[in-house]
């Protein structure tokens, strides 16, 4: 960036530089900067006196609208953050650090209801929380604000994109992680653990708008690796930090199972090493905290009363029997005869192979499979034409998925969408319980009307190659590539 007597210099020059060589000097300067000035009066007339005044008013606007860009504070010199280790809302400025190389520290011995009561700590923050961030210019807090300054502490990181709609895309996430994610894990979770009132009804709600929250991301990372762009940004920070609360505290694996590509996502960012140094290793919480009851008052001294006049006994008026409540009609698929295929062993047969897949899982799975008790299913989607856009039409497969999972009881399937060029085909295979796909299914989702299904028959060979294929996702699957393939499990 030119200093201000470098711009006095090139203006009184008789000789000034040429356009070419000042836009090199000013590649984020505006135009008006980089023209020339051998067009102009000479340096004693008014004319170009009031020239030069406007040039160097612009320079002065195009100083102060880099002042923000600036490192907020020597690389060498550390920021302390006043938090509790643990904290889930530290984490996010603790991991901002890690990828941008800037020191912060935190403070050591933090008690919570003590050190963040001091009169120096509600100096800092009037409120009395945490995480405080205390910088060389003063303190900062409110957690996704000291992300964003730890964040831009160093120009030379990505950590906000690499375009103006990327920056625009990383507030838009981190803005969703609060106000959706956090928000509605906050309202189930707290009160389990007594910190609110439990009001069943709030809890409900809270539950419902963290699916919706959670539907809406999955079918974003139906299609992308990260929230924004093809790397790490401060969003998929703030989004693991506020997730990790969940997964860790009240996110079983029968909840976050509904959202495979968020639980993808979840496990790919808290394994990231960056992550991993500052959160260390995540267990997924295993059962749904039980409400805290608060403990009983301690019972008064009953007062002593003078017995009143016995009054004649009222006759007992019965309240009629509530009618009980009936019992809830079985699954039609829960009376068909026992199968000796347990579909729970094969998933997890499925999930667990990580090598030699053919002999172990494949084969596997025609050593537990009972085609008595089962049925398997080709599928072929019926307007192949349409899937131009190659993230549309994994999106499509992602919804049908989604919609599939009143049946996860009952069935297994996999779902390839094949080719490397538009239009892409989209094919699967799934196993049902049962000889033919559930009715309930068929009426249920709406998806199945889009396929053409075709029963397996498993003794013709080249029908149960082609099962082995799909199962072990093998490419080329048909002589084309494979875009994608999905399991629902």
């Amino acid at each position: 960036m030119a200093r201000p007597d470098r711009i006095v210099q090139i203006a009184a020059s008789s000789s000034p530089l040429p356009t070419s060589t000042l836009q090199r000097r000013h590649k984020s300067a505006p135009p008006s900067i980089c023209k020339p000035l051998s067009a102009s009066p000479t340096l004693g007339s008014w004319g170009f006196r009031r020239r030069f005044r406007d040039l160097v008013s612009i320079h002065e606007r195009y100083l102060r609208s880099w002042v923000g860009r600036k490192p907020a504070a020597p690389a060498d010199m550390a920021l302390v953050l006043h938090s509790g280790s643990g904290n889930k809302n530290a984490y996010k400025a603790l991991i901002a650090a890690e990828y941008c190389g800037v020191k912060v520290e935190l403070t050591k011995n933090f008690e919570m209801g003590v050190s963040n009561k001091t009169p120096e700590f509600i100096k800092m923050n009037p409120l009395g929380k945490v995480p405080v961030l205390e910088t060389p210019d003063g303190a900062v807090f409110e957690s996704n604000a000291i992300a964003r300054y730890v964040a831009r502490s160093k120009g030379d990181n990505l950590l906000y994109g690499s375009s103006l709609i990327e920056y625009a895309r990383v507030e838009q996430w981190m803005d969703f992680a609060a106000t959706e994610v956090d928000t509605n894990l906050a309202r189930w979770l707290y009160p389990r653990l007594g910190y609110w009132p439990y009001i069943p009804a709030s809890e409900e709600a809270g539950i419902a708008g963290l699916k919706r929250a959670l539907d809406a991301l999955n079918t974003h990372l139906a299609s992308n690796t990260f929230l924004v762009g093809h790397s790490v940004t401060l969003a998929d920070i703030v989004m693991t930090c506020n997730l990790y609360h969940g997964f860790a505290r009240i996110l079983t694996k029968a909840f976050t199972s509904e959202f495979p590509h968020v639980e993808r996502y979840f496990w790919t960012m808290v394994n990231q090493p960056n992550v991993k140094k500052v959160i260390g290793e995540v267990k997924q919480a295993e059962a749904v905290p039980a409400v805290q009851k608060k403990a009983a008052a301690p019972a008064k001294p009953k007062e002593v009363k003078k017995e009143a006049p016995k009054e004649a006994p009222k006759a007992v008026v019965e309240a009629p029997e509530e009618e009980a409540p009936k019992p809830k009609p079985k699954n039609p698929l829960d009376l068909l005869p026992p199968s000796k295929m347990v579909l729970d062993d094969w998933k997890r047969l499925y999930s667990n192979t990580k090598s030699n897949f053919h002999e172990v899982a494949v084969k596997g799975f025609w050593n537990m499979y009972d085609p008595e008790g089962y049925s398997l299913w080709f599928c072929e989607y019926k307007y192949q034409e349409e899937n131009t856009v190659s993230y549309v039409t994994m999106n499509k497969v992602g919804g049908f998925l989604q919609r599939m999972d009143l049946c996860r009881k009952y069935a297994f399937g996999k779902m390839l969408v094949i080719g490397s060029e538009p239009p892409f085909k989209l094919k699967g295979l799934w196993l049902f319980r049962g000889q033919e796909i559930p009715k309930f299914v068929m009426e249920e989702v709406y998806d199945m009307e889009l396929y053409e299904w075709t029963k397996v028959d498993i003794s013709d060979e080249a029908q149960k190659e082609r099962v082995n294929a799909m199962i072990e996702d093998l490419e080329p699957f048909e002589g084309e590539a494979l875009l994608d393939a999905k399991c629902f499990k």
